[in-house]
C-alpha cells in the first residue's frame, strides 16, 4: 500500500495531464482508476478548486471583506450549482448587497424543488439545539458572524496558516477538517499567503489511509507522516520508476499528500474489497 500511494499519484497525475491535452478517453489502464471518480493529485487542479479560484476569487471585486464574504458563501455548500444559483437569482453574490431574506428564499425555494445546495464531498455540521432547524440559515448566520467579528482583517494580520486555522476553529460548527479546508481556500487568494507546507491537519480519510499504507507509525502523528511524504517524494518516484509530472514544477504540498492518503484508501476498498484492516492506534 505505501508503493501503492506513489504509483496512484504518478497515474492519476498522468490522468490530469492526458485530459488536459485532449486525449479521448479513456485515459488510463488502471480498470479502478478507469470506473471509479478519485480527486486530481494536486487539490488545487480539482474542478471544484479551479472553479473557486477563478469564478470566485479572481472574478469579482478585491476588497478583503467582499473577497472573504464570496469565498465563504461558495465554500459552506462548495457546491458550483448553488453558487450559480444564488449569482442568477441575486444577480451577483456580494457583501454590500447582502441581505439574509433573499439568500434564505433562494436556498429555501431550491430545497423545496428537489435541488442539492451542499456538496456530498463532506458533511456540514447545522447548528444543533441551538441552530434555525435548517443548516443553511446556521452557515448564512455563521457568515454574518465571521463577516461582524472583522475576520478579513484577522486572517491578513495572521503570522502563519496554523494562526489562520485557529481563528477559523474558533466559530461555532467549524471543527479541524473544515478549518483547514477553509485556511486552504483562503490561501489561494490574495487574503493571506501562507505556506502550504508549515501545516497540515490530517482528515478521517488520511488517518484511515495512513494506516493501511503503515503497519505502525511509531512516535509519529499523522500530520509527522504526512510531512514525512512530502518530504522523500521524489526519492519514492525514482525508487519506484515512476515519472511524475508535477504541477508545471510545483511539487506535492502537504494539503496533496493528504488527500492522497483518502484517495489511497478508497483505492484500496477496490483493489482489495476482502480485505479487513485492522483499528489504527489513531482511529476510533
Amino acid at each position: 500500500m505505501f508503493d501503492t500511494y506513489w504509483t496512484f499519484a504518478a497515474e492519476r497525475q498522468e490522468i490530469f495531464f492526458r485530459r488536459i491535452a485532449g486525449a479521448p478517453p479513456l485515459w488510463t489502464a488502471d480498470p479502478i482508476l478507469r470506473e471509479f471518480k478519485f480527486t486530481n493529485a494536486y487539490r488545487a487542479s480539482d474542478r471544484v478548486s479551479q472553479y473557486l479560484i477563478k469564478g470566485v476569487v479572481y472574478a469579482g471585486d478585491q476588497n478583503p471583506d467582499e473577497l472573504l464574504f464570496r469565498i465563504l458563501v461558495f465554500k459552506m455548500f462548495n457546491r458550483i450549482e448553488t453558487w450559480e444559483l444564488l449569482e442568477e437569482s441575486l444577480g451577483g453574490v456580494s457583501l454590500a448587497a447582502y441581505d439574509f431574506g433573499r439568500y434564505d428564499s433562494v436556498l429555501t425555494n431550491a430545497m423545496a424543488g428537489g435541488a442539492r445546495i451542499y456538496s456530498a464531498a463532506y458533511i456540514m455540521p447545522s447548528g444543533g439545539r441551538k441552530g434555525d432547524g435548517k443548516k443553511h440559515r446556521d452557515h448564512l448566520r455563521l457568515i454574518e458572524r465571521m463577516m461582524r467579528d472583522g475576520l478579513a482583517t484577522q486572517l491578513r494580520r495572521g503570522k502563519s496558516m496554523e494562526q489562520g486555522f485557529q481563528i477559523l476553529r474558533s466559530y461555532p460548527m467549524v471543527g479541524d477538517f473544515l478549518a483547514y479546508q477553509f485556511i486552504s481556500d483562503i490561501n489561494y487568494s490574495t487574503l493571506t499567503d501562507f505556506s502550504e507546507m508549515e501545516f497540515t491537519v490530517p482528515g478521517p480519510g488520511a488517518r484511515d489511509g495512513i494506516h493501511k499504507c503503515f503497519e505502525s507509525i511509531g512516535a509519529l502523528s499523522p500530520a509527522d507522516v504526512i510531512g514525512m511524504m512530502a518530504d522523500i517524494q521524489e526519492q519514492q518516484f525514482v525508487r519506484l520508476g515512476l515519472r511524475f509530472r508535477s504541477l508545471w514544477g510545483r511539487s506535492l504540498q502537504l494539503i496533496d499528500c493528504q488527500n492522497l492518503f483518502c484517495e489511497v484508501s478508497k483505492y484500496a476498498r477496490c483493489a482489495y474489497p476482502g480485505r479487513r484492516w485492522a483499528l489504527g492506534p489513531h482511529e476510533n
